[in-house]
Parts: C-alpha cells; sequence; structure tokens
C-alpha cells in the first residue's frame, strides 16, 4: 500500500485530498494542528495533529514519529491568507513573517525533517499560487501572500535540482480558485475537484518535468 503524507489536512484542500487518496486505497498520514470528525471519519488515515509546520520541536516530533515510514509522495498544503496593503505595511509586518513562514519556509522545513523517508521514486509536493507568478500579476495587492508564494516557488524549484540525484521529483502546483474557507468560500471549483485535479498532476509527475510550475488542470504557469 502507498502512503502519502498531507499537511494542512484537518480541511479545505487537505482534507478533500485525504478523502482522494484513502478512496483509492493509499495509506494517509494526515498532519494538522487540530484534528476534526471529518478527518477521523476517513479509512486508511494515521493522524498526527498537534504538528505547527513553523515549530522545530513539532517537526522533531514529526520526524521521530514516522522514523520507520516510507512516504511515496509528500504533500505540502499548509497555507496562510492574509490580506496586505501597502498603507499598512508597517501595521501589518507580522502578517508578512507569519506568511512568510507557513508559505515559503514550511515546506522546505517539512521535507527536510522527514528526507530520510523519501526514497527514489518518491514525490514532492508543493501546493503554491499562480499569485506567486510575477509574470501573471496583472492586479497587483495582496503584497505578502503574493512575495510568500514566489519565494516558495523559487525554493521548490531548487528544491528540485538537489533531489533530483535521488529520484525524488518535486511539483509546484495552483489549485485554481477553489472554494474554502481561505477564500472565504468563494471560487470556481470546490475542494473536491481540486483534489481529484491535484491528484492527477501528482500523478503524472516524474524526473523529467520535476521543477514545473502547473495549474491543477494541466496547464503550465509562468514563472
Amino acid at each position: 500500500m502507498k502512503t502519502v503524507l498531507v499537511t494542512g489536512a484537518n480541511r479545505g484542500i487537505g482534507l478533500a485530498l485525504c478523502h482522494a487518496y484513502a478512496r483509492d486505497g493509499w495509506s494517509v498520514i494526515a498532519v494538522c494542528r487540530h484534528s476534526n470528525p471529518s478527518l477521523e471519519a476517513i479509512p486508511n488515515t494515521q493522524i498526527e495533529a498537534g504538528i505547527d509546520v513553523t515549530c522545530s520541536q513539532s517537526l522533531a516530533m514529526l520526524q521521530a514519529h514516522l522514523a520507520d515510514r516510507a512516504i511515496d509522495v509528500l504533500i505540502n498544503n499548509a497555507g496562510l491568507l492574509a490580506k496586505t496593503q501597502l498603507a499598512n505595511i508597517e501595521l501589518e509586518l507580522q502578517s508578512y513573517r507569519d506568511q512568510f513562514e507557513v508559505n515559503t519556509l514550511a515546506p522546505l522545513r517539512v521535507t527536510n525533517a522527514l528526507l530520510a523517508c523519501l526514497v527514489s521514486g518518491s514525490k514532492v509536493i508543493i501546493i503554491t499560487s499562480r499569485m506567486g507568478s510575477i509574470a501573471d500579476n496583472t492586479s497587483g495587492g495582496h503584497y505578502a501572500y503574493r512575495i510568500s508564494k514566489s519565494g516558495v516557488n523559487s525554493a521548490g524549484r531548487s528544491l528540485a535540482l538537489e533531489l533530483a540525484p535521488k529520484g525524488i521529483a518535486v511539483g509546484l502546483l495552483h489549485p485554481g480558485y477553489v472554494k474554502t474557507d481561505m477564500t472565504g468560500q468563494a471560487g470556481e471549483i470546490d475542494s473536491a475537484m481540486a483534489a481529484d485535479q491535484l491528484k492527477a498532476r501528482i500523478e503524472a509527475l516524474d524526473l523529467t518535468s520535476t521543477g514545473s510550475f502547473w495549474h491543477a488542470n494541466g496547464d503550465t504557469l509562468p514563472w
């Protein structure tokens, strides 16, 4: 049985990904700060609750819990979106830092902590956003979120180059405009459809496409 690990697994896209993989017979490791009945109802799921992906102690605990597990797909899904404006930057600096910690640094920190669980053929996924695309930015605003996602796109590209010799592919995936709590339930698709599309992109990922930036619908995205 193959194993997938999902961060931010207790709601939205993360929860939908856990459902999608469990439905297809995968063993699921669901990483989150707080569990809930929806997550606990998913079969074949090991819940690692109480894990803050920005906390060194949490990552060390997760590493210890999973020391003997092989992970086929590691999905760095945990994310944070808070509106920021140029005029308020001095008042909102902590929001910039928080989004950088969760969106940019956490995928690298989680991947590093679990590197021993990854083998040739494993895949590392970063759920990013087209809002991190500089070329695609035609509306501006959301400074902190855009910066944090541009940063993780750059980090993911470097990670792909570092892990390729080990046979590990890295995918940078934009899920689309999804109806979740993060978007205030506004969006074009629901989380279940987003999860199915993401899963298809993950299955297609290999070393020939590692480090690429994709929309979940299959379109390539500009940097």
